[in-house]
């Protein structure tokens, strides 16, 4: 497990020169150890650059990363370390698989980390546990698989690394709902046996309305809300306004109180629509 801090994190593109671009603004955020964070906003809003300075893939313009209390671009020795302790999923990473074999693949961050051959194959088969991928499948070429299990493969290659922080980017884009269930279930089981701190980058409201404790919501730059997920949902009115989209059961709850139905409470998942519709004698 591993506790970020960011304090008044900003990134400017192309600083200097007329395509000058202020990506991030003035951010500042603490992420408790073992958190299960939703990272939401429209494209543009600076999700995706965020994220890429919790693993000094990004060096700030101005303001400073903490992962456990250290700061990890106050040298070279601290930003290569820090890839060890914070795993980056991008999205589509099947798209950056590229060894001959599942095996060989999954184990190029461990192999990188200068573990023993023994150690290496321990954490290869435990991440393959961990996202659902066949023993059988190890000495295959990760080119003959299924989209779902390249995405499956991908992960588990940052999970053999046993990060303390585990960052997806829109790790379900692209499949069906099955994949997608599969995919989020995995990593649900990861965090509970491992206890890492997750940070989810998504669009999909549903999966954020029910899997995660926390909602960080992202606009323009800055960080326009950040709650538990009763908090943000029952403000729907202003997620549609920054241009995201709710939850369906808060989306059909909308509908029905403008109808004028009373509806109780926050309502962004279809148990507690169902309650609540109960409470009307609707349902």
């Amino acid at each position: 497990m591993s506790e970020i801090r960011v304090e008044a994190l900003t990134h400017v593109y192309s600083a200097g020169t007329p395509f000058e671009k202020t990506a991030i603004e003035n951010i500042s955020l603490s992420i408790p150890s073992g958190q299960f964070v939703g990272l939401l906003g429209h494209t543009g809003s600076g999700k995706s650059t965020f994220i890429q300075h919790l693993n000094a893939l990004l060096k700030p313009s101005s303001g400073t990363v903490y992962v456990d209390g250290e700061d990890i671009n106050k040298d070279k020795k601290s930003r290569r370390a820090v890839k060890n302790k914070v795993g980056l999923v991008f999205q589509y990473p099947e798209y950056q698989l590229f060894e001959e074999t599942v095996f060989a693949d999954i184990a190029f961050g461990p192999k990188n980390m200068g573990l023993s051959k023994e150690e290496i194959e321990q954490r290869v088969h435990e991440a393959c546990g961990f996202v659902g991928v066949e023993e059988e499948l190890l000495q295959r070429s990760p080119l003959e698989l299924s989209g779902g299990q390249k995405r499956r493969i991908a992960i588990a290659g940052v999970i053999a690394m046993r990060p303390g922080v585990l960052i997806l980017d829109e790790p379900t884009a692209g499949l069906d709902p099955a994949g997608c269930r599969q995919i989020m279930d995995n990593i649900c089981r990861y965090r509970r046996e491992s206890g890492a701190t997750v940070l989810i980058v998504s669009h999909n409201m549903d999966d954020a309305a029910r899997l995660t404790e926390r909602l960080i919501v992202f606009n323009r730059g800055t960080v326009a809300m950040d709650g538990t997920p009763e908090q943000i949902f029952a403000q729907p009115e202003r997620l549609v306004e920054i241009g995201l989209n709710v939850p369906q059961s808060t989306a059909l709850a909308m509908a029905l109180r403008e109808k004028g139905v009373q509806l109780a409470g926050s309502i962004y998942t279809h148990a507690q629509l169902m309650q609540a519709l109960k409470g009307v004698g609707a349902c």
